[in-house]
């Protein structure tokens, strides 16, 4: 949040109340959503592995990634790339 409040040249609460205007969302659940939305498209179209994609994202450790994807999908990352197949 910081940081792209700092590239935005606003404050951190001034961006959280306008994502909160505009869209109904906390800046966790919204940045939340938006990453389990690059991760699921990178697990149904590419052939990198988690920890790949969790490093990609931003994730300092698969597991984190692992467990924030499962607690907000009830499916864990690999078992959803294997639901394409």
């Amino acid at each position: 949040m910081q940081f792209i409040s700092g590239e935005l040249n606003v404050s951190a609460n001034y961006l959280s109340d306008m994502l909160r205007t505009t869209t109904g969302q906390s800046t966790q659940k919204y940045i939340h959503d938006k990453l389990l939305e690059k991760a699921k498209e990178l697990l149904s179209t590419t052939n990198l592995s988690v920890s790949e994609i969790a490093y990609q994202l931003g994730f300092e450790y698969p597991q984190s990634f692992n467990k924030l994807f499962k607690n907000k999908t009830n499916i864990s990352p690999l078992a959803f790339r294997h639901s394409f197949n």
